[in-house]
C-alpha cells in the first residue's frame, strides 16, 4: 500500500439531525397559545374520587417512586425483577421487541409477560405503596405485533376510503385484539399531515387535508377507547389511544424524518394542528411528542408547545409521552440526562435502553430542585390518572386473555371491507376492469404473492421486511385472492413473478411497488418509482408488446411518479399497503358469474398524485378527491414521462449506508469463501457462516448493523457502477460512523478495488462507542483506484473475532484538504 501516512479524523459522535445547521432565532420556535384552537379533555377523563385517590397516593410515594413513574423501559432491556430496584411506571415493547426475545410470540405469551411485569410492580414497597405498570405497544394498523392478528390497511389507505365510521370500527376491532393479549395501550393514531411525500412515514398519515385528519382522529380515538364515562374505567375490550406525533412531523424540511419544520406559526397551526383538538375532545388519554423540531428547536424540549399549547390551550389532561430516546436530541441533553424535557412538560420519558442512567440523573435533579417538585407531582398525577381510567389502580387489576379475538372472523371481514374501500382506480382505459368471468389471468410482479409487500412496515417487526406468508395463515395474497375469485367464475389464474407465460393470458394483473420500510428508513430523495432500475416498467412494457391487456396494482406508502407505468398499463389501481386481506382487492377487480364484481371502486385520493418526480407536489397529475369507478368511467390520455428533474443526481451515490442499511442504488453483501449473499433484512449471515449481521441501537432505534466475524469474511456495498470522479479531490472523504467492539487483527477497507488497513484507526476509538472516521478518497487514488466506474464503493474485510457496528457510510465534502501523508 506504499509508505504514505493515513490521515484520519476520529471524533466522539454527536447526533445531528438533517437541517441541524439551520440557524433561526429562538423566538421563531415559541408558540403563542392564544392563536391556537382550543379544546379540552372530557370531564369523564377523571372524577373527584379518582383525584382524591391520586392525591393520597402522591402523599405516600417516595421521591424514588415518583421519579420511576416518569420513565418507560423496553422489554428487551429490562426484567420484571428490575422493578424492585427501579420502580419504573411504564414498559413498552418496541417494533422489534417480542416477549422473551420472540417476535412471533402468541397472545398468551404477550399476556404472560405483561402479567409478570405487573405482578413485579405490585409487590408492596417498604412503605406499602405499589403502583402497577402501564404497558404500551405500536399497534398501528391492527395488533400488528402478532402473527395472524388482523392487519388493516395503513392509514394512507384508510384515508382514501373517506369513511370515519369504518375507521371507528377498525379502532374498536384493533383494541379488542390488543386487550385480548393483556395489553392496555397503543401508540396510535398518527395524526401527521404529510406535506412532502419523500418522508418515510407518509403512509402513517390519513391525508394532507387537515379537516379529514380531524375527522379520522376523532373516529379512531373513539374506536380504540370507547366513549369515556365518568367514574367508570375504559372497557375491557378497549385500550388507551395515543395522538401522535406532536407536532409537524409531516412538515419537515425536505421530508426528512426526525427533521426540522421550517414554517411560521400560522402554517404550523393551519396544516399540522387540526388532529389534536379533535383527539383531545374525543378523550385521547395520551399524546406522544415528535422527534422533529420546529424552526430548530426540538419538540421534546419546547415548553411553549407541550405546556402552553397542548396542556393549557388545548386542555389536555392525560399524559404526554416522549418518543424513542427523543429527549436525547434536545440541546444540552443526552439520553441519560435531560431535565429540560420534563421541565418543558413531558410527563413520561420513553427511555427504552437508557432508563437506568436516566433514572439516576432524574432522581438527582428532583432532589436538587433542578426539576421542581410541583412539576414531578403534576407528571405523576397525569400518569396515575390514565392508569386509573384504565382500571389499573383498583383493588384487583383486571387483564384479558382471549386468544380467540386475535384474527376473529368479524375482524378479518372488516379488514376485507377496508381494503376494498381503500382502492383508488387511477386508470381503466378500454374497460379492462373488472376481469371478466371465465378469463385466463396471469398474476405477475414481485408483490403478487407477498404478504410482506401488502402489509408494509410495522408488521410483526419494525420494518416488516422479514414477514412471510406463513405468518398470516388467515390472510390472502393478492394472487391467492384473485385466483380463488377467477376460479369461481370458471376461469384460471397463473402466478408468474417475472411476467413470463406459456399460454397467452386474456389479461395480466401485475402487482408491484415499494418494499417494506418504516420511519427514517423510508425517506427517499425523489418521488420517482425505481429511478435507477426500472425492472417493473420493463415487465409492463413486455406484456403490452405481447398484446396482453395489463392491469397494474401498485403497492406503496405514498403517491409516486409512475407516469411511465401508467402509460404502459391499460388499468392502474393504487392499492396502498392493504394488509393481509387480499380478498378485498379481488372483490373489486374480479367480476362474478353475473358479470359484476362484489364492489365498485369507491376510494378517492386523500393526497395529490404527482405529475413528475419533484416534491412537494405543486401541480398534481390527479388532485385530492380523484378516483374513477365502473359506474362513471373516464379515459386517461397518454401522460408526460418527463420527471422534471435529474433522477441520476437524485439517486445520490454518496450515501452508501444510512441507519445501518444500504440505500440508493446500492445493496449490502455478506461474503466468505462460500460466496457472496445480498442481504435486505435486519439479521443475516454469510453463506459459509463466517460473518453475521444483527441490529443495534447506536444513536436511535436500530439505526446500526452489527457485524461479527468468526473467520475470514467481508461486508460490502455493491451495485451498478457509479462515477466518483468529481469526488476524487482533496475535499472529499469516505466517512464511517461506527463502533468498534473488538479488532484483534487487520481490517481492510476497500474503495474502488483498492485497500487500506484501518485496524489502527479502529483500535484508537473508544471501545464500543460510536465514533467517526474520515479517510480522504485521494488516499485510495494514491494506490491506484479507478473511480469512473465503481461497482463496490465499500468493502470491509476482517478475520475471526472482529466485531464492528456501522451506522452510516457516506462520501462527503470535508471543507478542507486532508493529507494522506
Amino acid at each position: 500500500m506504499g509508505s504514505f501516512k493515513l490521515w484520519a479524523l476520529l471524533a466522539a459522535s454527536t447526533y445531528l439531525m438533517p437541517g441541524a445547521a439551520f440557524a433561526q432565532a429562538a423566538s421563531d420556535a415559541v408558540a403563542h397559545a392564544a392563536k391556537w384552537p382550543s379544546a379540552h379533555s372530557p370531564s369523564a377523563i377523571t372524577d373527584a374520587a379518582t383525584e382524591r385517590m391520586i392525591t393520597d397516593l402522591l402523599a405516600r410515594m417516595t421521591i424514588e417512586q415518583k421519579v420511576g413513574q416518569l420513565i418507560q423501559a423496553d422489554i428487551s432491556t429490562i426484567k420484571p425483577e428490575d422493578l424492585q430496584t427501579y420502580p419504573l411506571g411504564s414498559i413498552l415493547a418496541g417494533g422489534n421487541s417480542g416477549p422473551y426475545g420472540n417476535e412471533r410470540a402468541s397472545a398468551a405469551e404477550w399476556s404472560r409477560l405483561v402479567g409478570e411485569f405487573r405482578k413485579a410492580s405490585l409487590t408492596p414497597a417498604a412503605n406499602g405503596v405499589a403502583v402497577p405498570i402501564l404497558f404500551g405497544v405500536d399497534a398501528v394498523h391492527g395488533h400488528s405485533n402478532l402473527p395472524n392478528a388482523t392487519i388493516f390497511p395503513h392509514n394512507i389507505g384508510l384515508g382514501a376510503a373517506h369513511d370515519p365510521g369504518l375507521i371507528q370500527r377498525i379502532g374498536a376491532a384493533t383494541a379488542d385484539e390488543i386487550a385480548a393479549s393483556g395489553i392496555e395501550w397503543t401508540f396510535a393514531p398518527t395524526l401527521a399531515s404529510p406535506q412532502d411525500l419523500r418522508w418515510g412515514r407518509s403512509y402513517e398519515g390519513y391525508s394532507s387535508d387537515p379537516k379529514q385528519i380531524a375527522e379520522n382522529a376523532r373516529a379512531m380515538v373513539t374506536g380504540l377507547q370507547g366513549s369515556l364515562r365518568a367514574g367508570v374505567p375504559v372497557g375491557s375490550h378497549h385500550v388507551a389511544a395515543t395522538a401522535k406525533h406532536f407536532l409537524a412531523d409531516g412538515g419537515t424540511f425536505d421530508g426528512r424524518d426526525q427533521g426540522d419544520a421550517r414554517i411560521d406559526e400560522t402554517t404550523l397551526i393551519a396544516r399540522h394542528a387540526a388532529g389534536y383538538p379533535a383527539a383531545i375532545d374525543a378523550g385521547a388519554l395520551t399524546v406522544m411528542v415528535s422527534f422533529s423540531s420546529w424552526n430548530g428547536v426540538k419538540n421534546h424540549g419546547n415548553r411553549s408547545l407541550i405546556t402552553d399549547v397542548l396542556k393549557d390551550r388545548m386542555g389536555f389532561e392525560g399524559l404526554v409521552v416522549g418518543d424513542w430516546n427523543g429527549h436525547g436530541q434536545v440541546a444540552g441533553c443526552t439520553v441519560t440526562d435531560c431535565a429540560a424535557s420534563v421541565n418543558a412538560g413531558l410527563d413520561l420519558y420513553m427511555a427504552p435502553d437508557s432508563w437506568k442512567g436516566l433514572y439516576a440523573s432524574l432522581l438527582a435533579e428532583a432532589k436538587s430542585g433542578a426539576v421542581p417538585a410541583a412539576r414531578i407531582d403534576d407528571a405523576v398525577r397525569r400518569i396515575l390518572r390514565v392508569k386509573a381510567k384504565l382500571g389499573l389502580l383498583g383493588s384487583k387489576v383486571e387483564r384479558r386473555l382471549d386468544p380467540s379475538r386475535i384474527g376473529a372472523p368479524e375482524h378479518l371481514a372488516l379488514a376485507q371491507e377496508a381494503v376494498a374501500k381503500s382502492l383508488v382506480l387511477l386508470k381503466n382505459n378500454g374497460s379492462v376492469l373488472p376481469i371478466k368471468p371465465g378469463a385466463k389471468v396471469l398474476v405477475a410482479g414481485p408483490g403478487a404473492d407477498s404478504i410482506a409487500m401488502q402489509a408494509g412496515g410495522w408488521t410483526v417487526s419494525w420494518q416488516g421486511s422479514d414477514v412471510t406468508n406463513a405468518d398470516f395463515t388467515n390472510g390472502q395474497t393478492i394472487y391467492g385472492a384473485i385466483a380463488e375469485a377467477v376460479r369461481g367464475t370458471g376461469g384460471k389464474a397463473t402466478l408468474s413473478a417475472d411476467g413470463s407465460f406459456v399460454e397467452k393470458p386474456d389479461v395480466a394483473v401485475v402487482v408491484f411497488g415499494e418494499k417494506p420500510y418504516a420511519e427514517f428508513l423510508g425517506d427517499v430523495p425523489t418521488l420517482a418509482y425505481q429511478p435507477g432500475d426500472q425492472r417493473d416498467l420493463a415487465m409492463l412494457r413486455k406484456l403490452k408488446a405481447a398484446g396482453v391487456p395489463v392491469v397494474s396494482v401498485f403497492l406503496s406508502g405514498r403517491p409516486m411518479f409512475v407516469s411511465p407505468e401508467l402509460n404502459a398499463s391499460d388499468a392502474f389501481v393504487a392499492a396502498w399497503l392493504p394488509g393481509t386481506q387480499g380478498k378485498g382487492v379481488a372483490d373489486v377487480l374480479v367480476a362474478g358469474k353475473n358479470g359484476r364484481p362484489l364492489r365498485d371502486f369507491s376510494g378517492t385520493l386523500s393526497f395529490p398524485w404527482p405529475a413528475d418526480a419533484r416534491s412537494p407536489v405543486n401541480a398534481p397529475l390527479f388532485d385530492r378527491g380523484y378516483g374513477l369507478t365502473y359506474a362513471k368511467p373516464a379515459a386517461v390520455p397518454a401522460l408526460s414521462e418527463d420527471p422534471r428533474m435529474d433522477l441520476a443526481a437524485a439517486v445520490d451515490l454518496n450515501h452508501l449506508i444510512v441507519a445501518g442499511r444500504a440505500v440508493g442504488p446500492w445493496s449490502m453483501n455478506l461474503g466468505d469463501a462460500a460466496g457472496g449473499r445480498v442481504v435486505m433484512g435486519a439479521t443475516a449471515s454469510s453463506l459459509g457462516g463466517k460473518i453475521s449481521m444483527s441490529t443495534v441501537d447506536l444513536s436511535a432505534q436500530e439505526d446500526g448493523r452489527r457485524f461479527r466475524w468468526t473467520g475470514p469474511a467481508s461486508v460490502s456495498i455493491d451495485g451498478a457502477p457509479g462515477d466518483f470522479t468529481r469526488q476524487l479531490n482533496n475535499a472529499f472523504a469516505l466517512r464511517l460512523d461506527l463502533a468498534a467492539y473488538a479488532v484483534p487483527g487487520p481490517v481492510q477497507l476497500t474503495f474502488a478495488g483498492k485497500s487500506i488497513d484501518i485496524s489502527r484507526i479502529l483500535r484508537g476509538m473508544p471501545p464500543g462507542k460510536l465514533a467517526t472516521a474520515k479517510i480522504p478518497l485521494r488516499c485510495f487514488a494514491n494506490v491506484g483506484a479507478t473511480v469512473n466506474a465503481v461497482g463496490t464503493p465499500l468493502r470491509i474485510e476482517a478475520g475471526a473475532g472482529t466485531d464492528l457496528a456501522i451506522r452510516s457510510a457516506t462520501i462527503e465534502a470535508v471543507g478542507e484538504p486532508l493529507p494522506c501523508e
